[in-house]
């Protein structure tokens, strides 16, 4: 049984702009009732999610956020191999990337991908790709991953490098944006496996939405849900009873609900918290994405 009392599932986005229907949260509670979009409707803007986090958060939540947390180090043994200045772990990463976007509105992060010491190690629009996006030795043009990632693959999901900032399917403006907001969250709230996860009290886990849907029956290639008979069937699969509602949804919506009651299905499990492949060492620079086994 988990000892988690709320589930806070986090659609994210790492869109240029203020306000943006690509990200949802939604919660649900120990009590198995339907999980439920936080606001509703609302266009949440990500320092507006930040303060939630900070300020709004009910007791003892396990927060689930759709992103990366961290970038790749294991493989090339920094996260940006050859530079002097290279993070020696992920909290340090979090604080460079606000530190270098200070200025950019809305928790942006394009003034770290254009910076001149670190543009040259991402995939970015108008074909620029940086002379070190590839690990020394690389022949594939997918990138970097992180070790968790390739437990992600394993699982049958398709992740995408975050250091690929090209495409629908791409990540990394949201993980680096992400990045910004756990900074400013500071310590207060733990992120696990980058913090040991405490006896009480709430945590952040990175997740990926498609290793809920992929538990509630659904391949990688259905993974989005656009309506609420696909939705309800999913969470119907985790045990869980579906909101209210007829007819189409969107997907970032959908997302968050199902994930939100994936999170108060399998949290109680002590598996999730013991990856077989994880490390101190890649808990303190890459992290994990909760769920990848």
């Amino acid at each position: 049984m988990s000892r988690f009392r709320h589930f806070l599932a986090i659609d994210w986005s790492g869109a240029a702009g203020e306000r943006h229907a690509g990200i949802a949260l939604a919660l649900a509670d120990a009590q198995r009732g339907a999980p439920v979009l936080v606001d509703r409707g609302r266009r949440w803007s990500r320092p507006e999610v930040l303060a939630f986090l900070a300020e709004g958060l009910p007791a003892d939540t396990l927060v689930g956020l759709d992103l990366g947390i961290s970038l790749p180090f294991a493989d090339c043994g920094a996260f940006f191999p050859g530079l002097a200045e290279s993070p020696a772990d992920a909290r340090a990463l979090w604080a460079l990337v606000d530190r270098v976007s200070a200025r950019d509105p809305h928790l942006g992060a394009g003034s770290f991908v254009d910076h001149p010491a670190f543009a040259p190690y991402f995939r970015r629009h108008g074909g620029r790709e940086g002379a070190r996006f590839r690990c020394d030795g690389a022949t594939h043009g997918k990138g970097r991953f992180r070790v968790t990632e390739s437990a992600q693959a394993a699982m049958g999901c398709k992740p995408y490098s975050n250091f690929n900032l090209v495409g629908a399917a791409q990540v990394g403006k949201a993980s680096l944006t992400g990045m910004r907001l756990l900074h400013r969250l500071g310590p207060a709230l733990p992120v696990w496996p980058i913090d040991p996860l405490p006896p009480t009290g709430s945590v952040v886990v990175e997740i990926y939405t498609s290793l809920a849907a992929l538990e509630a029956g659904r391949s990688a290639a259905r993974a989005k849900m656009r309506s609420h008979a696909a939705l309800g069937e999913a969470l119907g699969a985790l045990g869980s009873p579906a909101p209210r509602g007829t007819g189409a949804i969107d997907d970032h919506a959908s997302d968050a609900l199902l994930a939100a009651a994936w999170l108060r299905k399998v949290a109680g499990d002590p598996e999730r918290w013991r990856p077989r492949a994880l490390t101190p060492a890649l808990a303190r620079t890459e992290g994990w994405t909760f769920g990848a086994l």
